[in-house]
């Protein structure tokens, strides 16, 4: 038997006790505290693992939803998903954070880390958790940070727990960071490309990595090391892929000036097995809920350390310049005034097959043409119509129930998100209901030629425009 099967056996034994001491049942509680997309989609897929899991939140309006089958967000397949746990009784929600915690063996901390303001995670929702575990925990405990938390946050956590903790017990610290992609989170969650366990402590990472048992028989890769190195691997990870969008998105700037078509350099780029296909499409810049706040904060990381990373200071500018360069395209494209300009928007949230608007280039990209007085700007989105009233209120914008009523009367059409029904529009409908036959496609969805042969003025990014339809 291996040093580390040897732990394992150790833990099933600490954990039968655990249970036994309580007279229950030999199942696995989980607490999983916070329900936004990180910890109602790992809540929802340790229940579907099999374990029994309470979800805890502070919102009781958020709860009391929840328990009616409402899910707070936009996510495929979260909806059966809950509802299918949620009928076997492996999941429940809660506000009880005592009594959920004083019920499980393992919590998994799912709670907000926005950006500070400067540069830096707001940790505030942490540290409260932290406290408050100190005060109710009486048991050994594994505390498992899944939330996106800077470089030895973890060890923090620990400290804080341990410095005042009502009662005399041992706590575990396990850093478990998400790799959930928006809009795919449910598939990431139930058939993960990697699973990362770090801590000092073998037999906590046992008792996790038992929790993860489902995941054995599709071979998923389990990486184990210290509570630092976990943490760094989020980071780099989402840096990179950041690093990615805005490298392409500076080549097929430079595309536009030289002529080039930026489609066939990122495909053969694309085909090198050393740089492969992914996160090479152009774009009107990257957000979201992770890339913006987490290359702000890996960068800050770098600076307090006296190690800077200039390669991601540099992808933060380019992102930002690029939301920038958006509305000069349309600007152009519109003759140099977009000043009482009635423009039809395509795509709020910040990518397709979600509802989260956070950082997304539409906010950008409006607020810019509010600012040179566009004249009326109808928008639609099949998910992200409610987060966008909340945001920029009912009355600054139309907001419209469909793309054909957003393009009626526009001087120029903008595909921002490239949902799938953007892909098939009937162009020449949409075409007969603008004003002027503008189009400029952020996304690269339609092919030039097409939209020539249409008589279409078609903007995209990274390939040559068409300034003049093909003669009638």
């Amino acid at each position: 038997m291996g040093d580390l099967e040897f732990v394992f056996f150790i833990s099933q034994v600490s954990v039968f006790y655990y249970f036994l001491r309580r007279g229950r049942n030999f199942d696995m509680h989980i607490t999983v505290v916070g329900t936004g997309y990180v910890g109602l989609v790992a809540g929802a897929g340790l229940a579907d693992f099999g374990m029994q899991v309470i979800c805890v939140d502070k919102d009781s309006e958020k709860i009391a939803a929840l328990k009616e089958g409402t899910i707070p967000f936009f996510e495929p397949g979260l909806k059966e998903l809950v509802g299918r746990n949620t009928a076997n009784g492996r999941l429940s929600f809660s506000t009880e954070l005592a009594r959920a915690v004083g019920q499980s063996l393992v919590i998994f901390v799912a709670v907000g880390t926005p950006s500070d303001g400067q540069g830096g995670a707001d940790l505030s929702a942490v540290k409260d958790l932290a406290l408050e575990l100190a005060r109710i925990i009486d048991d050994y405990k594994v505390i498992v940070t899944k939330s996106t938390v800077p470089v030895g946050t973890n060890r923090w956590i620990k400290g804080l727990i341990d410095k005042n903790k009502n009662n005399p017990v041992d706590i575990d610290v396990v850093s478990n960071p998400e790799f959930l992609r928006e809009g795919a989170a449910v598939e990431d969650f139930m058939h993960p490309n990697r699973v990362v366990l770090g801590s000092d402590s073998q037999k906590a990472i046992a008792i996790v990595k038992d929790i993860y048992r489902s995941l054995y028989l599709i071979e998923t890769p389990f990486i184990m090391t210290n509570l630092e190195t976990a943490e760094m691997i989020k980071y780099a990870s989402n840096a990179f892929l950041a690093t990615k969008i805005s490298f392409v998105n500076e080549v097929a700037n430079l595309c536009e000036e030289v002529g080039a078509d930026v489609y066939h350099v990122i495909r053969a780029m694309g085909l090198d097995r050393r740089i492969g296909p992914k996160f090479l499409h152009p774009g009107p810049g990257f957000g979201g809920s992770c890339f913006p706040k987490d290359t702000e904060a890996f960068a800050r990381l770098g600076r307090d350390y006296d190690s800077p990373l200039q390669i991601v200071e540099t992808v933060i500018s380019v992102n930002l310049a690029q939301k920038e360069r958006m509305v000069t395209k349309i600007e152009n494209m519109l003759g140099g005034q977009i000043a009482g300009k009635n423009l039809a928007i395509l795509g709020l949230s910040f990518k397709p097959n979600t509802s989260d608007i956070r950082e997304s280039p539409a906010i950008a990209l409006i607020q810019g043409l509010l600012n040179k007085e566009a004249g009326e700007i109808r928008v639609y989105d099949p998910a992200a119509m409610d987060e966008f009233k909340r945001l920029f209120g009912p009355d600054q914008l139309v907001y419209a129930a469909d793309p054909y009523l957003a393009a009626e009367g526009a001087d120029a059409v903008v595909i921002v998100t490239e949902w799938n029904e953007f892909r098939n529009l009937d162009l020449s409908r949409l075409k007969d209901l603008m004003k002027e036959p503008l189009l400029a496609d952020l996304r690269n969805i339609y092919d030039p030629a097409r939209m020539r042969e249409l008589g279409y003025r078609y903007e995209s990014v990274g390939r040559p425009a068409i300034t003049q339809p093909a003669a009638e």
